[in-house]
């Protein structure tokens, strides 16, 4: 019978600002029901939502300031 556990932790880093990175390879679960695969060594995901190679960053999120310099009312 085929274990499908893992014998190591993956490794997730969320950075304040930019993608989540993981150690891959890597399946993403879509909202639509969809599946996206990455066979890299580790993967950069979309956090911010305007990546065009969703859920893929492509580093979107650096048109705007960092949450820490954004003026909050």
């Amino acid at each position: 019978m085929p274990n499908d556990k893992c014998d190591r932790a993956v490794r997730v880093t969320l950075p304040t600002d930019g993608p989540m990175l993981i150690e891959g390879p890597v399946e993403v679960s879509l909202p639509d029901g969809g599946v996206a695969r990455s066979d890299r060594f580790t993967v950069a995901v979309c956090m911010c939502g305007r990546s065009a190679r969703y859920p893929w960053c492509d580093t979107s999120h650096r048109r705007r300031p960092p949450r820490s310099q954004r003026n909050t009312k």
